[in-house]
């Protein structure tokens, strides 16, 4: 049976999923957030409206038909260095399924063609090993962190270039979910 993974733009009606994937300790601890983020929905309505600014920033909402809610991607480009962040968190039992491998060559090939990004990047907490490997499956390499950035330990990136002539090509046609 085909699994089916619905990536669609974060929406209102996404927000209490979200505040659970944030409130999740296991979710957050790589991220600095053992215990979550003890977020609100007041907070989140407000956080919807900077977090969409297409198209330069968007938020997606990732969805699988056996788990439910899985988790989130993001991207957001710098205009002027025209580089892109990437993020993607799933809940722990969307994990192991191919779901973020889905989700976020979606959110990269939306960062280079909707945003306009030059070069996508990520910087996984440094013993996060299940991020790393699905970096460099995806193409990441590592590379000295730009000085325009803040200041952490990591940093992987892949051009728009490098990712054209090499990302995956498994026949799967990526495309965001629309109602």
């Amino acid at each position: 049976m085909e699994t089916r993974i619905i990536i669609k733009e974060t929406s209102k009606e996404d927000l209490l999923n979200i505040m659970s994937l944030w409130n999740d300790g296991k979710v957050m601890s790589f991220v600095g957030y053992p215990l979550g983020l003890g977020m609100t929905l007041p907070k989140l309505i407000d956080w919807l409206t900077w977090a969409i600014s297409k198209p330069y920033r968007c938020h997606y909402s990732i969805y699988q038909h056996e788990v439910g809610y899985c988790g989130e991607t993001f991207y957001h480009v710098d205009g002027k260095h025209k580089t892109a962040a990437l993020d993607i968190k799933l809940l722990p039992e969307a994990q192991g399924k191919g779901i973020a491998e889905y989700a976020l060559r979606f959110a990269i090939e939306q960062a280079f063609f909707q945003g306009k990004g030059k070069r996508v990047y990520v910087d996984p907490h440094p013993d996060n090993v299940k991020a790393w490997n699905l970096y460099r499956k995806l193409g990441f390499i590592s590379k000295p962190r730009p000085k325009y950035l803040e200041p952490w330990d990591t940093y992987l990136e892949i051009t728009r270039e490098d990712w054209e002539n090499n990302r995956p090509n498994d026949g799967t046609k990526i495309t965001l979910y629309s109602s």
